[in-house]
């Protein structure tokens, strides 16, 4: 059997909390030097790498996201049963990890999950951003409890998943007041040429909007492509286009980004879902997301 050096993980836990080897060694009281050999000793027993260089900074790798989530909750558990030895109970708080798809709205992302924190056991949710694939490995090999993206999970993936409808929501286009007003009458026949800033062509939202230009007979003048919702509608904001939103979102997008709605296509719906490698949800803060985002999207 293989052993694990639990110092060798402490250490490594304690870099990765705070990015830097010397900041590791003043928490620890243990000269950069001695970190350092400890973490290459650590990545030599697991046969990967653990962390990438960034600037000043420590990254960690896909792996070493891995191996950190397994030390955080291996030095929680530890916390957890000193405090009940020393009979001072536990308030370890319910923790969540979830995988945000990069498709899906930030803004879209806070609202599906600010259910979370109202759960009546304290909850600590912690977030990464990325691919759908890649979110998709890490959940097979339980590295997070939850998968949150706008479309279900691809057959073709050999990730044993279920996608669990959290709801949908029709979506809304904005701009500044200036382009609103010159191509809100006469919606959607105005658009005929109007300046459009638009998700990439990978983007489920795109593929919608595209097919529904096709259907209506629509050519938009495309200037912008964007990835990142947030940089998308920051750029609207600007001016530069009219834009798409949820139009669940539509009283926060004009609040954050001072435009205004220019009309609103129902006839697209953009749906989302929790994806989990459970068939029937059991984690309680799970459970709550999806059935406070299902009663939202759908009021």
């Amino acid at each position: 059997m293989e052993w694990l050096n639990y110092h060798h993980l402490l250490y490594f836990w304690s870099v990765a909390k705070h990015g830097t080897v010397a900041k590791a060694g003043e928490e620890l009281r243990l000269s950069q030097p001695t970190i350092s050999a400890q973490l290459r000793l650590l990545e030599d027993a697991l046969g990967e790498k653990l962390f990438r260089r960034s600037g000043r900074y420590l990254v960690l790798t896909e792996m070493g996201r891995v191996v950190f989530n397994y030390a955080e909750d291996i030095f929680s558990m530890g916390q957890d049963l000193m405090n009940t030895v020393k009979g001072r109970g536990s308030d370890k708080p319910m923790r969540l990890v979830v995988g945000i798809a990069d498709a899906v709205p930030k803004l879209l992302a806070s609202q599906l999950l600010k259910s979370a924190f109202k759960v009546s056991r304290a909850t600590r949710v912690v977030c990464w951003e990325d691919k759908l694939d890649r979110l998709l490995a890490d959940l097979a090999i339980h590295s997070l409890d939850l998968v949150i993206a706008d479309t279900p999970a691809p057959p073709n993936i050999k990730v044993q998943a279920y996608s669990h409808l959290m709801g949908e929501s029709s979506v809304t286009l904005f701009a500044m007041t200036k382009l609103a007003r010159q191509y809100r009458r006469n919606f959607p026949r105005s658009l005929e040429g109007a300046p459009f800033l638009l998700p990439t062509a990978n983007a489920t939202l795109r593929r919608l909007l595209d097919d529904w230009f096709i259907r209506n007979d629509l050519h938009p003048q495309l200037v912008g492509e964007i990835e990142d919702s947030a940089t998308l509608k920051a750029f609207g904001h600007e001016g530069y286009g009219i834009f798409p939103g949820s139009t669940a979102l539509e009283k926060e997008i004009r609040r954050q980004y001072q435009v205004e709605v220019l009309g609103r296509i129902t006839s697209i719906k953009q749906r989302f879902y929790a994806i989990t490698v459970e068939r029937r949800l059991k984690h309680p803060t799970v459970m709550a997301i999806v059935e406070s985002t299902r009663k939202d999207l759908s009021s």
